[in-house]
């Protein structure tokens, strides 16, 4: 019987966290038709069979749930070993992927991480900035930024910094509408925000903080298009302030009246959080929100 090659237990591993051949190749770079030749190399080598194969996707046998353990410590080790070795080396190489919110990853960690990625040659950066989830122990990420403490669990995490949330609209809406003075009049302009059953952060669910009748007119499933409604004088909306404050065409509405403060908290695979790539980006991000930490107060 020939020994299971490492490459096919990665792709062993990739499955079981993700239940799906093609979202399993986009996370290798590889096709789906690779990753069901690992699988299907790995049962023969093995004499298991290790998934079961569903509508909702893959899911492991009672034989495949003995393998993920041990492949998963085979995992720990090597990252370990690659820790060790790496470590003492200044020189960042790898690949890291970062989970973020829209509204900061494009608004804030974009440019600076791209600056960070072209003075590292060997280090390459994906910022995945979009408003959900991302769960660390399917690999979805390998540092991932949440407006919630992190989840118990092997999870290594640490709060980043508070930021405020205020309304703001284009100066040339509010010089052609109805003034605003306190949060009833409100009900008179276009609310620009969230699309409610899309929204999977409960966090971001404040209209109804601001006033109980407020009903957005136009909405949207990230606050970078919220943003680029209220630049084209569309209406009202709630922004980051890192966001708003920012930007010459628009203006803060109510500012004694409305602020919702909220929180980035950083979180990381315990597998991982002693990786020097994944330490120096973790301590990257931190330094520089706290850099700038009049811009999110």
């Amino acid at each position: 019987m020939p020994d299971p090659e490492w490459t096919h237990l990665q792709t062993f591993l990739t499955l079981a966290r993700t239940h799906r051949l093609a979202v399993a190749g986009r996370q290798l770079r590889a096709d789906h038709t690779t990753v069901s030749r690992h699988i299907a190399s790995l049962e023969t080598a093995l004499s298991a069979r290790l998934f079961e194969r569903r509508e909702e996707g893959f899911y492991l046998t009672p034989e495949g749930e003995r393998l993920f353990q041990s492949v998963e410590q085979m995992e720990s080790l090597m990252l370990d070993a690659e820790n060790d070795i790496v470590g003492k080396d200044l020189r960042l190489s790898g690949t890291v992927r970062i989970g973020a919110p829209d509204g900061l990853g494009v608004g804030f960690l974009a440019s600076r991480l791209a600056r960070l990625a072209a003075s590292q040659p060997g280090l390459a950066i994906e910022l995945v900035a979009v408003p959900r989830i991302f769960n660390l122990t399917k690999r979805e990420a390998d540092i991932a930024i949440s407006l919630t403490r992190p989840a118990k669990g092997r999870l290594v995490g640490r709060k980043l910094i508070d930021y405020n949330l205020r309304l703001f609209a284009s100066k040339r809406y509010l010089a052609t509408h109805p003034a605003i003075t306190k949060t009833a009049d409100l009900a008179n302009h276009s609310i620009i925000g969230y699309i409610e059953d899309l929204n999977a952060i409960p966090e971001l669910n404040y209209l109804q903080k601001i006033h109980p009748t407020l009903k957005p007119t136009f909405s949207s499933s990230t606050a970078i298009v919220q943003m680029q409604a209220v630049c084209a004088d569309a209406g009202i909306g709630v922004l980051p302030g890192f966001l708003g404050h920012t930007n010459d065409k628009l203006e803060c509405v109510l500012r004694d009246a409305v602020c919702i403060r909220r929180a980035f908290w950083l979180s990381v695979h315990a597998d991982l959080h002693r990786l020097t790539r994944i330490r120096v980006l973790c301590d990257f991000i931190a330094d520089q929100m706290h850099a700038e930490a009049a811009l999110f107060a």
